[in-house]
């Protein structure tokens, strides 16, 4: 039997700890790395390169959206089962846009995770039961038709900036986050801005949580320093 390597992405620790213990009881799969760095997924999974990559669909610094287009693009070996407690169907759009080969919800059962792993590894797609199967293939092609927007015309550092800034961090936190100059992350926040026609950055947070790179239950607005920091 051949053994399906996974690369496991979550924030929660103990969300980690507990799928990696039921993942690797199972015959036939193995966990090959793991982090709860959003920033850092893109990386391991082009390093380990993994037949499954399971990630948050919310993870500090890249969403799991984002962190599924970017191993498309640059892993396409690497099958991208997207985890998430969101049930609603734009994420469900997006996550399948984006290129997921399956989206699986955090209350499933131990057999479903299971199965969703083995789905996608043998080349399938999987959605979470209460998704209703049925519903895949529109889910699939409505997600094709979906026209481009602004935000597809950002750069992946670009993506990278605009949630950060959208979490508060100002340009000096957000360069050393990403380990570039301030100048050159202020250069990219100001770019993101433009293309997206945002002004301020209320706007960044408005934009961020309309569009979910940033959850929709965050109520708490951080301070406005964008005078301090354009």
């Amino acid at each position: 039997m051949d053994t399906t390597t996974i690369v496991l992405a979550d924030d929660h620790r103990l969300v980690r700890e507990g799928i990696r213990t039921l993942l690797s009881a199972e015959p036939g799969l193995s966990i090959v790395g793991e982090t709860g760095d959003g920033l850092a997924v893109v990386g391991l999974v082009e390093r380990l390169t993994p037949k499954v990559l399971l990630v948050d669909v919310m993870m500090p610094g890249l969403t799991g959206l984002e962190v599924t287009r970017q191993v498309r693009q640059r892993s396409p070996q690497t099958r991208v089962l997207v985890l998430s407690m969101h049930s609603d169907e734009s994420y469900v759009m997006e996550a399948l846009k984006h290129g997921a080969s399956g989206y699986v919800l955090k209350d499933a059962s131990a057999a479903d995770l299971v199965q969703a792993v083995q789905t996608v590894a043998a080349g399938g797609r999987y959605l979470s039961p209460e998704l209703s199967q049925r519903a895949l293939e529109a889910y699939v092609e409505r997600a094709r038709e979906t026209p481009a927007s602004r935000y597809d015309s950002l750069t992946n550092r670009e993506r990278e900036v605009l949630k950060l800034a959208a979490e508060g961090l100002t340009s000096r936190q957000l360069a050393g986050r990403l380990k570039i100059s301030t100048r050159t992350a202020e250069g990219h926040r100001a770019n993101a801005m433009r293309k997206l026609g945002l002004r301020t950055q209320t706007d960044v947070i408005r934009y961020a949580l309309k569009r979910r790179i940033i959850p929709t239950e965050w109520t708490e607005t951080p301070a406005d320093n964008e005078s301090a920091d354009p």
